[in-house]
């Protein structure tokens, strides 16, 4: 999907394992079209997002405590010091995460970058492999308004509920929204 980047501003990302989704479903959603409106990415997001939690591919390391442990841990820590972090879950293939951008911020590539490469790094020690931990592509969002935050953090909350993993976004261990935000 396309990029659109600025120095300040909230975002919302979603990032997966590597292989987690064949190659060929992924085709069937590209969204390569630059005519294409709000409406048509967010079904597309949308179609690529139930691809994750089918888990067809069955990769789902970020199941497993000490992994997710991780992730939690690496999502935290630039938290105050280039973004303030609204809110996330952490599926068992794949993270979605809120936050906006501080001031003098090292930009989203280089944020990403430095979650993506820490949290790969530790978790391939973990789990006593090499390769590829994370897929390189992102899916990333510049919310325009409040009222687009709030259905997103409220679809991240309620993504494990949707999921069919808990009952309640509360009850999954994984799931994290800042106090000022919580919408649910």
């Amino acid at each position: 999907m396309p990029h659109l980047h600025s120095d300040d501003g909230i975002y919302f990302v979603t990032f997966r394992l590597a292989n987690t989704i064949p190659h060929a479903m992924l085709d069937k959603i590209k969204c390569n079209k630059p005519d294409w409106n709000f409406e048509e990415y967010k079904k597309a997001f949308l179609k690529y997002d139930s691809l994750l939690n089918n888990n067809e591919a069955g990769v789902s390391y970020l199941s497993q405590k000490e992994i997710s442990d991780t992730c939690k841990m690496t999502l935290h820590y630039p938290d105050g010091k280039d973004y303030k972090l609204i809110c996330y879950c952490i599926m068992p293939n794949h993270i979605h995460f809120v936050f906006e951008l501080l001031p003098g911020n090292k930009g989203l590539s280089k944020i990403m970058q430095s979650v993506k490469g820490i949290s790969s790094r530790e978790c391939n020690l973990i789990l006593q492999r090499d390769g590829k931990f994370w897929q390189d592509e992102s899916y990333d969002r510049l919310l325009r308004n409040e009222v687009e935050l709030y259905f997103v953090i409220k679809y991240v909350l309620i993504n494990p509920v949707e999921s069919g993993l808990v009952n309640n976004w509360q009850g999954w261990e994984y799931t994290y929204c800042h106090k000022d935000y919580v919408v649910l």
